[in-house]
Parts: structure tokens; sequence; C-alpha cells
């Protein structure tokens, strides 16, 4: 295996394709930790204190595992240590590793291996993280490379990310095989502080030219129309789903406006963001992390409410991953209730989509449909992708 500081000269006169990598080793830890976000040390070693796992090694490593049948012929470019170099090694593939080997690395490090890999030419920019990482890249690259998104984060409300790691793999393939088209994809990025307190505050920051395959990259994100016909559906699904509430069951909300409206005309206060635990119709906790639900749902019946985020489609694995697929496998996909307006189930052209990080887990998904609740004693059978 050979690895280098600088990428070699004449990376981008061969004839092979040249596949960067930049892994965001602390991407995506605050999620089932239930802290919204890791931006800054601050943040990350409070969620470390909150016992939270690493998730992106295993997700670049999933999707360089799909790629081993053409790396061969290809080369690959990552970012030192445990920005790349670790994935790959572990994966058994030859590269060429760009930077210095860092204990902690920070949001500097990802714009410098960027910025080298851009000025190498490489014939795609695959990076792991979440929208920081995202605008860490996009601030150097800009669009003179192409740019592809592995989801790792916690917030990912950008159009440059594939659904799951297998999909990241599958589009850079067709891409790099002259089989996709380059589209210029929004940047976005919230404010952590803002998002943490329950108000969504996302902007624009700008675009990079990306692979496009509509079935594999999610799209952006798109908030509910406050029209007078959407609250009026989304007050008749609330008014449902609480005449169907058993007593005794311990109902885990997700986030979203649909889901709050139950919780408003529960009088309860819920988390605009966060996820609460409900029993006999009352809040019993409020924006739960992981570990809390697991502790609380242990020995008792229970049902997750959520609702999908428009335009994407998700309902797990986007916002929502203190509901983690060790909550899902404890729960059973058979004590899920999705809750959609029409109008946002329509904009989802008939499918959802999960991505919880365990293959298993969302594979089951695959093999069923989940109920849909869309007006009140109106319900759907809807296929997840």
């Amino acid at each position: 295996m050979r690895t280098e500081n600088t990428p070699t000269e004449n990376a981008k006169s061969s004839q092979a394709k040249v596949v960067g990598l930049i892994v965001n080793p602390v991407a995506g830890m605050g999620g089932a930790v239930g802290l919204k976000g890791t931006d800054g040390k601050t943040i990350l070693n409070k969620a470390l204190s909150l016992g939270a796992k690493p998730i992106a090694p295993e997700r670049a490593e999933s999707f360089l595992s799909e790629l081993a049948s053409v790396l061969s012929s290809m080369r690959l470019v990552v970012g030192a240590g445990s920005m790349g170099e670790d994935e790959a090694k572990d994966c058994g593939f030859t590269f060429t590793a760009i930077g210095q080997r860092k204990s902690e690395t920070r949001a500097e490090d990802t714009r410098e291996i960027a910025k080298k890999m851009a000025e190498a030419q490489v014939s795609l920019l695959v990076f792991c993280g979440g929208d920081g990482t995202a605008r860490d890249v996009f601030n150097v690259v800009g669009t003179t490379v192409p740019v592809l998104g592995v989801p790792t984060g916690v917030k990912m409300h950008s159009a440059v990310f594939a659904v799951n790691p297998q999909a990241a793999a599958r589009v850079a393939l067709r891409f790099l095989e002259g089989e996709l088209p380059l589209r210029e994809a929004e940047v976005m990025d919230v404010d952590e502080e803002a998002f943490r307190e329950g108000r969504l505050s996302a902007e624009l920051y700008g675009y990079v030219l990306s692979p496009y395959e509509p079935h594999l990259i999610q799209a952006n994100k798109v908030a509910s129309p406050m029209t007078e016909s959407e609250l009026r559906n989304q007050t008749a699904v609330a008014v449902y789903v609480i005449e169907n509430m058993k007593p005794g069951i311990i109902y885990i909300m997700g986030p979203g406006t649909t889901t709050r409206t139950i919780s408003d005309l529960l009088d309860a206060k819920k988390t605009l963001l966060g996820v609460d635990l409900f029993v006999n119709k009352k809040i019993i906790a409020s924006d739960v992390n992981e570990k809390q639900i697991l502790e609380a749902i242990k020995g008792k019946a229970t049902q997750i409410i959520v609702t999908p985020i428009g335009g994407q489609g998700f309902v797990f694995g986007r916002g929502n991953q203190q509901i983690s697929a060790k909550v899902i496998r404890q729960v059973g996909l058979d004590n899920i209730v999705v809750v959609a307006t029409e109008s946002k189930l329509r904009s989802l052209k008939g499918s959802l989509k999960v991505d919880t990080g365990d293959i298993g887990v969302d594979e089951a998904f695959r093999q069923r449909k989940l109920t849909v609740i869309a007006d009140y004693k109106v319900e759907y059978l809807v296929p997840v992708e």
C-alpha cells in the first residue's frame, strides 16, 4: 500500500479516474444524543460526555465497499488519518493520503484537504459529513470540481447528499462512467444554536456542481406551507391520532409541525425539533435522546409517531436520529405510524425514505409499506424506498 503527503503530479493526466474522499470523523455524533449537530469543540465534548459514538467511519466504509469492484481502475485520494486514510486502509484499498494525521480534526483541516484535491483536479470529490462539512468544502471548491455528499451528519438540508452511503456509491460509479449529468446543487446550513432552541433558521450559502440522479440524490428540505387548508388538514390528522391513542402505551413523538399539532391539541408543550414521550395523552419527557428513549420503553408497549421531511420524504435518519435503529428494533416496525398532510404526501410522489444507518433495518422497511394518516379517518399504505 502506498501513501503520500500530496497527490502525484500526473494524477490528472492518468487515464484512471481520480476519486477524492474526505471524512469528517465527528459528523453526526450529536444526533443520537439529541444535540442536533456537532459543530464546535464545546458541543463535541458534550456529545462525548453523553456517550456519543462515531458514525462517520462506518458510513465511509459502506460507501467505499460498494466501489471495491472498480477502484482498481481508479485512483483514490483521501484525507490523512481519520479523515479517510483509516477507512481506506480498513477496506484494503491503495490510496494517496493528503495532509497530516491528527488526533483532533477541525473544519480548517477539511478546507485544506478539499483545496488540495481541487488543485489536483480530482474527477469527483466525495465527503462524509453534514451541512457544516458541505459548507467547508464549498468555501474552497466552489464549482471547480464535482462534489458528492455521503450523508453522515445531523443536519442535511443541502441538495448535494445521496439518500444513503450505498446510493452515494452508485451515483459516483454512474457519474465516473459518464452516465450522469452535473447540476448546481444548493449548499444549505442551519444555525445550530437556534436549532437547539427549537427555531429552524436555514441559510443558502451557495452552489456546488454535483452528479444528479433524482432517485438517489435527496431533494432540498421544504417547509410545510402555512395555508388555512394545510392547518385544517394537520388538525384533522391530529384529532384522528388522538382518538386512537391507547392508555398505558408510550408514544415516541418525532419532530415536525404535524406532530406538534397533536401535542397542541393535547395541551402539551412539545419540542418542535426534538423527540418527546407521551403516555395517557400527557407528555412525560421532552427532547429525549436515544439512551433516554431506550430506558423509558424497556419492556413496555410503545408506538412511534413520525412525519416525513418535506421535499425529501425521510421518516428516519434526518433530524430524528434519537429514534435510532436500536429504538426501532425494540418498538417493532408494526408499531410505527406516519402522519402527513395530503399535500405533503402528494409532494413525495408516492414513497417514503429511511436511512437509519443499519442496513438490516433499512431493508426491513423496504420489504413493507408504512401506514400514513393523511386526514381524519384517511389512511394510506405507502412503500419505502
